[in-house]
């Protein structure tokens, strides 16, 4: 990207960042929420690339300034001084023109958002439903590290222990943006608690992150969604409470079924419920555009694409390896213990490399 393109574009995202700013101060706009909302947002999202552009005007700016007086400068001290910061601004401003090129490609729109994220045993039956407990433990370890909060909006425990199925809602910076490369099939490989010979066994778990869809994203029409009440139950279908404090709302048109039992309250139910549904609805389209985005990329790291392999989790070797960057490690303890941001960051990499190139395409 030659300099002076570069540095012309970046002059206009700075005017329009500051347009941005006196428009959020506007009382009109302050009033009209759903408009002050997508102002914030972009407002949020521009701010990364306006603060790398200044800092890349004022290396550019310095960098010239230096090389002015290299080439003028009679004392040799002066020079020698010159000499020194033109190579190390040259190499700076090198990497900060890479890390705007990729601050200027669009981004996903919804990685800043909190996400729903379940878990759901696969083949392997009751083994299946312990690793999905094992994974459930390792992501609420990790959601502990990040300092994000999380909430279980509804679950179904496996006869020998974990889940056969796991729902729930995580809060914080960019959660969807993070937890969107987890979304697919794991697959463990190990001797099951129930296997008296000692063989080693597959079984498997598929995990999905959804962006919750905020209010402004999907407008619900409530004479679309059917309300049933029922008895919260644990395990082994002993009632909880004796209230119908559980809920479960199924959309008419698209049959799409969702179910809150977390609370005590009834209407605190609703309401994760109904936010679930709105996450759900919104998925829908979406999956459309992640299919679209793929479509357009010879390979992706994070496709959505829910029944593709992308992890062993092998107990008697230690090892991880996840299949879609061919990222290896032997430190299975740590790593299900929550210590799961080294391989994040390597698809987060690799994702980015990717961007970069069809980009340049």
């Amino acid at each position: 990207m030659a300099e002076n393109s570069l540095l012309s574009r970046l002059e206009g995202l700075k005017l329009k960042f500051e347009e941005i700013g006196q428009q959020m101060t506007d009382p009109e706009v302050i009033a009209d929420m759903k408009r002050f909302v997508a102002l914030n947002k972009e407002y949020k999202e521009l701010q990364p690339v306006v603060e790398a552009g200044g800092r890349y005007r004022t290396a550019v700016a310095n960098l010239q300034e230096a090389k002015d007086l290299y080439a003028t400068e009679k004392d040799e001290e002066m020079r020698e001084m010159a000499r020194q910061e033109i190579a190390e601004l040259e190499p700076r401003i090198g990497a900060l023109e890479e890390e705007i090129k990729l601050l200027l490609i669009p981004k996903d729109p919804q990685d800043e958002k909190n996400a729903i994220l379940e878990i759901r045993g696969g083949t392997g039956g009751d083994e299946a439903a312990i690793f999905a407990g094992d994974l459930f433990r390792m992501y609420t370890k990790y959601i502990e590290r990040k300092g994000w909060k999380y909430e279980v909006n509804s679950m179904s425990e496996g006869a020998a222990g974990g889940f056969k199925e796991v729902v729930l809602k995580v809060t914080g910076d960019s959660v969807y943006g993070t937890l969107k490369y987890e979304s697919g099939v794991h697959r463990v490989q190990r001797v099951p608690q129930t296997e008296t010979q000692g063989r080693v066994h597959t079984s498997a778990a598929s995990v999905a992150v959804l962006p919750e869809a905020e209010e402004f994203d999907i407008d619900l029409n409530m004479n679309d969604i059917r309300k049933d009440t029922f008895c919260a139950s644990g395990p082994g279908g002993q009632s909880v409470n004796t209230t119908y404090s559980a809920i479960r709302l199924t959309h008419i048109p698209t049959g799409i079924v969702v179910q809150c039992q977390d609370q005590k309250s009834q209407l605190k139910n609703f309401d994760k419920a109904l936010e679930e549904l709105r996450t759900r609805i919104f998925n829908l389209e979406y999956a459309k555009y992640l299919e679209e985005i793929a479509s357009k990329r010879k390979t992706m790291v994070s496709t959505g694409d829910r029944s593709a392999k992308i992890r062993t989790y092998n107990y008697p070797q230690g090892r991880i390896t996840d299949h879609r960057i061919n990222y290896t490690i032997y430190n299975l303890s740590a790593f299900m213990d929550g210590d799961i941001q080294d391989c994040i960051d390597h698809l987060i990499v690799a994702e980015n490399a990717e961007r970069l190139r069809a980009s340049e395409e």
